[in-house]
């Protein structure tokens, strides 16, 4: 069997635990295609993962990555419309921190020639979380305000330059100038910065005391109070991410009187069916976008893929503003492992 070299995790723990081995190459499934990766990116996924503070769905793949962009090797019998040779890029049940990932069928994109590998995989998971949570989840129609939290981050830049392409208006939270600063830069027609400043307060007071009709957040129950005071009559809390407390208290009484609702977003816990269908609702939004230069992903800083710790560490630190890159191969296609 043909072996390929691949990123794993020996045990939990820190970087330590990040080694190199060679594994036996990936055989195609039926609704798969083999891709040649070229580059992936880093998620807080893989992070808590090294930790142990993740648990690989069962079935998926236990090397890290979980989005990758490259070209088409072989396929399954059940795929159509693909070549060998094709730059393709998308979600994958990991495995992206290798020579080669099995992408399904149905989360596989064509790379427009206007996008190059790193872009591509930049794209591929934020796009699909951003669009799932701010319009299918939340809703998000042209002049509605939305909170954005971790507004500096891979998921935060990209839900805010969606929202800006849409016509609404987003207010986004970060934890220091120089991230709100990038932030101004980018777009965003308001920036709180959390450590200094109360985000509640700051939302009421943008919007006349209304509130805004939806809140996207990656921090969990630290928030959700006021997350909750943050919304207008019958808004809507998507909750993305817990970075920051599992449980918390809940009043039920401003939930009834203010009609609020409640959403939960996670795209790797999903059957494969519903990722196809998350898959197609951010292709029929966002390709043309994408093809026409109108919406980009932020990239703070690309990563050789034998610097997967050093990426890591970046992202540990929180210094990041969007997304951190792994290239896996370089510009001749060469591994760079």
């Amino acid at each position: 069997m043909d072996a390929m070299k691949a990123v794993v995790y020996e045990g939990k723990g820190g970087p330590e635990v990040i080694v190199t081995r060679e594994l036996p190459m990936p055989v195609c499934t039926p609704d798969s295609l083999l891709v040649k990766v070229h580059a992936s990116a880093l998620n807080r996924g893989d992070v808590l993962q090294r930790e142990g503070e993740y648990d690989i769905p069962a079935g998926q793949s236990t090397i890290p990555g979980i989005e990758i962009a490259g070209t088409v090797e072989a396929w399954g019998e059940n795929v159509r419309g693909f070549t060998e040779g094709q730059r393709v890029y998308g979600v994958v049940e990991g495995g992206g921190f290798a020579e080669f990932c099995l992408l399904d069928r149905g989360m596989a994109n064509l790379i427009p020639e206007t996008i190059g590998f790193e872009e591509a995989a930049a794209t591929a998971e934020s796009f699909l979380t951003c669009n799932e949570t701010l319009f299918e989840l939340g809703g998000l129609a042209p002049g509605d305000h939305v909170l954005i939290h971790a507004g500096a981050s891979a998921i935060g830049t990209t839900a805010m330059r969606m929202t800006l392409h849409a016509g609404a208006r987003p207010i986004c939270t970060v934890g220091s100038p120089r991230k709100a600063e990038a932030l101004h830069a980018f777009g965003a027609s308001a920036v709180i910065e959390y450590k200094t400043q109360d985000f509640l307060a700051e939302v009421l007071r943008l919007t006349g005391g209304e509130g805004v009709p939806l809140v996207l957040d990656f921090v969990g129950g630290a928030y959700l109070e006021r997350n909750l005071r943050a919304l207008r009559l019958g808004g809507c809390l998507v909750v993305a991410g817990l970075l920051d407390g599992l449980s918390a208290e809940i009043d039920l009484l401003l939930v009834v009187e203010r009609r609020l609702r409640i959403k939960g977003s996670s795209l790797r816990l999903r059957p494969m069916r519903e990722k196809r269908e998350v898959n197609k609702r951010f292709r029929s939004r966002w390709i043309e976008p994408l093809e026409r230069g109108e919406i980009r992903p932020v990239i703070y800083a690309t990563h050789p893929i034998a610097e997967v710790a050093q990426a890591q560490h970046l992202m540990e630190s929180h210094q990041n503003i969007g997304k951190i890159v792994i290239a896996v191969r370089d510009a001749n296609g060469r591994m760079l492992l």
